[in-house]
């Protein structure tokens, strides 16, 4: 069983029990999230979809932990005058647990 839902903006693919990285989300440790933006669920081959999200449908979720994600350097540059730029970025995560899909 899994669906496809939209977390902070971005759409995964989440199976119950399964842990995802997304987008910082707000909320402690260990507290309970659930995301009502579901547009696609797949029931052991019983797919039902959304137009565009299927109502009533729901995926809780459980925050496990805040963290940033590896560092990305963006460094820019202009040919022949001088101009050198580097910097950093490190986003900030969110890590989740998939409780059940409802």
């Amino acid at each position: 069983m899994y669906a496809i839902v939209d977390i902070a903006g971005q759409q995964f693919k989440v199976e119950a029990g399964k842990t995802v990285y997304v987008h910082h989300l707000e909320g402690e440790e260990g507290a309970k999230v659930s995301f009502d933006k579901v547009f696609l669920k797949d029931d052991d081959g019983q797919i039902s979809l959304g137009n565009p999200v299927i109502s009533g449908a729901a995926v809780n979720a459980t925050i496990l932990k805040h963290l940033k994600g590896d560092k990305v350097i963006v460094f820019k540059k202009k040919r022949r005058k001088g101009y050198q730029k580097k910097n950093g970025h490190r986003q900030s995560l969110t890590q989740i647990k998939i409780d059940s899909i409802a």
